[in-house]
This record gives structure tokens, C-alpha cells and sequence, in this order.
């Protein structure tokens, strides 16, 4: 991409600003994006037969899902960092790669160790996946495109959690576990023929050691990792017991030391100015917000269905389809929507009907029925998500350089990641204070229960977005980035 572009032709419409520039890059970084975000949920449906055969006890279970999250959430911003200073192409070659790989070897794993490892290092090559794909989207398209690309970006966010239950849970009726992670290799190797044939090789300087900031990015993952891990054992250990109260607390001096290290940096691994980017740190922490609820959501009602319901794992994949075409139908919206409204405004009412929806949900019991008291709430709840994911992905990298557009995709994805993995542990914790997720009277309990509490982050939520998302219309989707 060249200056002029912010330059184009006084006589082309605002929101068709800038070349148009051939969709094939926007093909592969989503390929690869959807096997980052399928692979959050896909393993859900999975869970109790991968238990089974791995011999994995009960409270080991959510460190399949667990250890991914942890480890993509984690490095999310030294992956960030990565892109901005090496190649773009080559590190998502590179990441892609390696994620392929991952997934193979998570397919062969024969104990539990082997596929926890192989899932972390799933989760430690997304890292270099994800921000390397939307930097390569927001430095390639510009103008109508970008806003195009970015609200598929986002749709591609929300759909693909849902999705993953629906694909995990077919994959395991008609095949085995294992083919959960294979199916990964040979999407992973086509968009990585297709890539390394399509992305343009940009030339970059080496850069020096120092400019990585080392320090920085050991202590921000490893309080991440620590945060992470200290959630994902509230469920078995309780929030008050002494293992959860040390690792909170180790996470929590991490982080304050990552914050430190960062102020003294010469080069640190998130520069200070784009802090000031109210763009960019409001629609992450809405981000993460709505991810949590999000996925949160669809771990309670997966176990509804198949616990208090009785599904099976293909039927309960099969009940979050139109749950999934809903929040397809939320992105299309807010899309439409943008174009007359504020992003502030379109974000905060995809909220509202979230909580709302929530509160439907909640009032379902042990006699409950899926059309009459759980498709309503999950139509309006996936219509409300798809409404948030839009506005937020198209505005956050608003007038973000594009030397920093790695580190910022990263942190907007880390709020995606950490968000996933917070849901999870907070609305299971507020669920199982009503009972067991096991038998079938306590699930519908604690069903009720979690879903009060999504309905409060919801809220929650909803007057954040009102009060710190932009109010401004958005002219080209999200603002040229101005190339230094």
C-alpha cells in the first residue's frame, strides 16, 4: 500500500475510498481465523468421549479446552508485537504452519499430557495466527472493503464459537475425537499453499532483540497463563480457596509488574500512545465482555441440552444452528446499520437484547422444551451478539499506524481470548451456585442461575459500550490507517 492512497480521488465517495484490492488475501486470513476460533468450542461436545478414551478425570476436562485459550490469550501480544517488526506474511506462514502441525499431532495424542501440550501449542501458534491475519486485512483493504472485510472479520468471531459445537458434536456421531483436530490439516495446508502463492512478500529490516521487549512479553503471558489457569480451577476448587487466592494474587503482581516493565521500556511491547485510543481499549474491553458471555453461554446450554435434555452430541450441535444463523443475521444487521448509525448505538442495543435474552433463558426449568423455552432465547441472544461483534471489530483499529497494527489486532484478540476463557469460569462459578452441573435437576438450576448472571454482565456491559464507544458515524469502516 502506497501514501497516496489517503489521497485517492477528491471525486470517489467517502466509504468507497482507496484501490480496490482482489478478496483472495481476506479468503485465506479468514480460513485460518476459523480454524483459530472453531477450535474454542469444536472440543465442547467432544469432552466426555475424549474422556473416556484418555482416561481424563473429570476436573482435567477443561484443560483441553483450557490450556488453548490460555496459551493464544496469553501471547496474543507478543504475537502482535511479532508481526509489526518481522514480516506480516511470514509469520502468518509461519503461524499457520505450526497450528497445522499442532492439530495433527493433537488427533494422535494417546493420554491426556500429550493432548494438553499439543492444545498449547495450538493455542501458542493462534497467537501468531490471529493478529498477523487482521494486520494483513486492515494494511491490504481500505475504504468500503475494509469496513466489508472487518464486519466479516467480526461475524467470523462470534459465528465460529457457535459453529464449533455444531461441528464437533457431528464429527464425533460420525466419525471419532481424533477427527476433530485432523479435519484441521488439510484446511490448514490448502490456505497455506494458497498464501504463501497470494500474499504479497513485504520487506522488512532485522530487527534487534531489544525491539522485542522480552521482558515484557515473559511477564504479560506468564500473568495471563496464571490468570487463566486460576480461573479455570474455580469450578473444582471453589473462588475462596487458598489455591484460587494465590494465583489470582500471582497473576494480579504479574500483571502490575508487566505494567511497570512496560512504562520503562525503551521499546515496550505495547506503546503507550495507542493506549490513548479510546477506539481501540473501549471495543476491546466490549470484546471481551460480550466473548464471555458468548462462550460462556454455549458451555451452560450445551450442558442443558445434553444433561437435562438428554440430547445426544450430534442433536445438541444441531439445536445451536439457528443459533448460529442468527448471529449471522446480527452481523448483517449491524452492517446495514452502521451505515446510519453510531457504532455506540448499534453495539449498545445488540447488548440489550442480549441481557434480555438471557433473562428468557433463565426462567427455563427440568421441563423445559427446546422450541418453546430455549429457541427464543438463543434466536434473540445470537441476533444480540451478532449486532456487538460488527461495530466493535470495525472500529477498534480506527486510526491505529500500520506499524502498530500487529500489536493492536493482538490486543483487541486478546480481549477475545481472555474473554473466553472469564466466561467460562464466571458464569459456570455463579451456575454452580445453584447446583451441580451433573444431575439433572441441578444443571436446570444452575442453567437458570448462570443465565441471570449473562443477563447482568449484559448489562453491565451495555452501559459501558454507552458510555465509551464512539458516537461518531463511521465513514470508511473504521478510518484510513495513516502509514508512517
Amino acid at each position: 500500500m502506497s501514501e497516496t492512497h489517503a489521497h485517492h480521488s477528491r471525486a470517489t465517495v467517502d466509504d468507497e475510498q482507496g484501490p480496490r484490492r482482489s478478496w483472495a488475501l481476506l479468503v485465506v486470513a479468514l480460513a485460518a481465523q476459523i480454524l483459530v476460533v472453531l477450535d474454542i468450542s469444536v472440543v465442547n461436545t467432544a469432552l466426555p468421549t475424549i474422556g473416556r478414551a484418555l482416561d481424563l478425570a473429570g476436573g482435567d476436562l477443561q484443560w483441553v479446552v483450557t490450556a488453548y485459550v490460555m496459551m493464544s490469550g496469553g501471547a496474543l501480544l507478543l504475537g502482535g508485537r511479532i508481526s509489526d517488526l518481522l514480516s506480516r506474511r511470514g509469520v502468518f506462514l509461519t503461524g499457520l504452519g505450526l497450528f497445522t502441525v499442532a492439530s495433527l499431532v493433537s488427533g494422535v495424542a494417546e493420554t491426556g499430557p500429550q493432548l494438553i501440550a499439543a492444545r498449547a501449542v495450538q493455542g501458542l501458534s493462534a497467537a501468531l495466527l490471529t493478529p498477523s491475519a487482521l494486520s494483513l486485512i486492515t494494511t491490504t483493504y481500505s475504504g468500503a472493503q475494509r469496513k466489508a472485510a472487518l464486519a466479516i472479520w467480526g461475524a467470523v468471531g462470534s459465528l465460529g464459537v457457535a459453529a464449533g459445537v455444531l461441528v464437533g458434536g457431528a464429527i464425533t456421531t460420525w466419525t471419532s475425537w481424533q477427527f476433530i483436530f485432523w479435519v484441521n490439516g488439510p484446511i490448514g495446508l490448502v490456505a497455506l499453499v494458497v498464501g504463501s502463492r497470494i500474499i504479497a512478500k513485504d520487506a522488512v529490516s532485522r530487527p534487534s532483540l531489544s525491539a522485542f521487549d522480552i521482558p515484557g512479553a515473559v511477564t504479560v503471558i506468564a500473568g495471563l497463563a496464571t490468570l487463566v489457569y486460576a480461573l479455570g480451577g474455580t469450578a473444582t476448587h471453589g473462588w475462596w480457596s487458598v489455591r484460587t487466592v494465590v494465583t489470582l494474587a500471582v497473576a494480579v503482581s504479574l500483571l502490575i509488574v508487566f505494567l511497570r516493565i512496560e512504562r520503562r521500556a525503551a521499546k515496550p511491547l505495547f506503546p503507550p500512545h495507542v493506549w490513548k485510543l479510546d477506539s481501540l481499549v473501549s471495543g476491546t474491553a466490549v470484546m471481551l465482555g460480550v466473548t464471555g458471555i458468548l462462550v460462556g453461554a454455549v458451555f451452560l446450554t450445551s450442558i442443558f441440552l445434553q444433561t437435562v435434555l438428554g440430547y445426544s452430541a450430534l442433536r445438541t450441535g444441531i439445536a445451536f444452528l439457528p443459533f448460529a444463523l442468527a448471529i449471522t443475521v446480527g452481523a448483517v444487521l449491524a452492517k446495514h446499520l452502521l451505515a446510519h448509525l453510531s457504532p455506540r448505538t448499534v453495539a449498545t442495543a445488540g447488548l440489550a437484547v442480549v441481557a434480555v435474552a438471557s433473562g428468557v433463558l433463565a426462567m427455563a426449568g427440568a421441563d423445559a422444551h427446546y422450541a418453546a423455552d430455549l429457541l427464543p432465547g438463543l434466536l434473540a441472544s445470537g441476533l444480540g451478539v451478532g449486532m456487538v461483534f460488527v461495530p466493535v471489530s470495525v472500529t477498534s483499529l480506527s486510526g491505529i499506524p500500520a506499524s502498530h497494527a500487529g500489536v493492536a489486532s493482538g490486543f483487541l484478540m486478546t480481549g477475545h481470548e481472555i474473554g473466553a476463557a472469564l466466561g467460562v469460569a464466571v458464569l459456570s462459578a455463579i451456575a454452580s451456585t445453584a447446583g451441580s452441573l451433573v444431575s439433572a435437576q441441578g444443571a436446570a438450576d444452575a442453567f437458570s442461575r448462570g443465565f441471570v448472571g449473562a443477563a447482568a454482565m449484559a448489562a453491565v456491559v451495555a452501559v459501558f459500550a454507552l458510555v465509551r464507544m464512539p458516537a461518531a458515524r463511521v465513514a470508511d469502516g473504521g478510518g484510513h490507517l495513516h502509514l508512517h
